[in-house]
């Protein structure tokens, strides 16, 4: 396993994301689509993970309601694969948001990416749920972790 730098970014690094972002997924996005993602969120998070100085994947999130962050999206490079650095980019992730006082960590991902499946089930996530998400003409699996055990339990709804 790789040991990658796990970083936390600023919005002036939105740029950098969007790269990261377009060099493992399409169709493209641009710098506006992930402003407009973030704009009115609270809590918003973007790590970079490096391999020897060269940014090599990311992860972000928000806040999706106050006990529970949400793991918007998270890539890796095609050439930084099966090192590791998407399960340091969660931990980093999940760290961020135990720090932050979050219960709850949730994600999505399609029922087609094998790899985020697997990282979901191996990092002790459960499945919540299922959508079709038309656009991507695809179920989303919807997976959710405790994070830390909550003395009262909060309707969160």
């Amino acid at each position: 396993m790789a040991n990658s730098k796990i970083e936390v970014v600023g919005p002036e690094e939105v740029t950098l994301i969007t790269e990261l972002y377009n060099a493992v997924y399409r169709p493209p996005k641009t710098v506006a689509f992930f402003q407009r993602r973030f704009s009115g969120r609270l809590n918003v998070v973007m790590l970079v993970a490096h391999l020897d100085r060269r940014p090599v994947g990311f992860a972000t999130g928000f806040e999706l309601k106050p006990s529970t962050f949400y793991a918007w999206l998270t890539g890796v490079l095609p050439d930084a694969r099966r090192l590791g650095v998407a399960s340091q980019l969660t931990e980093a992730l999940e760290g961020w948001a135990i720090e932050h006082g979050y219960v709850r960590m949730r994600f999505e991902c399609y029922s087609r990416h094998r790899a985020m499946l697997h990282l979901a089930i191996t990092s002790n996530y459960n499945i919540v749920g299922i959508r079709w998400d038309p656009d991507g003409q695809d179920n989303l699996v919807i997976f959710e972790k405790t994070l830390v055990e909550s003395h009262t339990e909060e309707a969160d709804i």
